[in-house]
């Protein structure tokens, strides 16, 4: 079928390129489940044609964050520490703005130019993530090369937060 993704037997996505715009796709079999692109432009430090961040039901799916200043739009200025810091700092906005926040998230994946700075960043990891009530599961890889050859990349899923009445907050666009 051609310009068609099929989900299941009875629900088919029919559309070009530009279905993949939508921001919100329900399934019928699963009636809770809705994905959702919430982005604030103020905030916004995405480099390519990306979401910053996915909500699926009760979780939150956060692209990698890498130490741009959101003002900007450059690396912050400095080493491992200082790109650490901004990249969570950029972690923690995009959370907020999606409806969470860093104590709801369950696991991060980490991704470090060079292992020899694992030191460093779990520090300021494990100081970025004291006021959880938990530690999140966490991968952390070393790789050959991160956008705009940054030293360090982080991304996470997180759980939404419900309001008083049980339903997911709803973020403003």
């Amino acid at each position: 079928m051609l310009g068609a993704i099929r989900l299941s037997r009875s629900f088919v996505f029919r559309g070009g390129p530009s279905c993949c715009r939508t921001t919100a796709l329900r399934l019928p079999q699963y009636p809770a489940f809705a994905l959702a692109v919430r982005t604030k432009r103020q905030m916004s430090t995405t480099i390519g044609p990306y979401s910053q961040a996915i909500k699926a039901g009760e979780f939150v799916f956060v692209s990698g964050c890498i130490p741009l200043v959101p003002s900007t739009m450059q690396i912050v200025e400095g080493g491992i520490e200082e790109q650490t810091k901004q990249a969570l700092t950029n972690l923690k906005a995009v959370l907020e703005a999606s409806s969470s926040s860093v104590g709801k998230v369950v696991k991060t994946t980490v991704f470090l130019k060079n292992m020899e700075d694992f030191a460093t960043v779990n520090k300021i990891y494990e100081e970025f993530f004291s006021g959880s009530e938990h530690k999140p599961a966490r991968s952390a890889v070393e790789v050959a090369r991160l956008p705009k050859d940054v030293l360090f990349e982080i991304e996470c899923i997180a759980v939404r937060n419900r309001n008083k009445t049980g339903h997911f907050h709803v973020a403003q666009r």
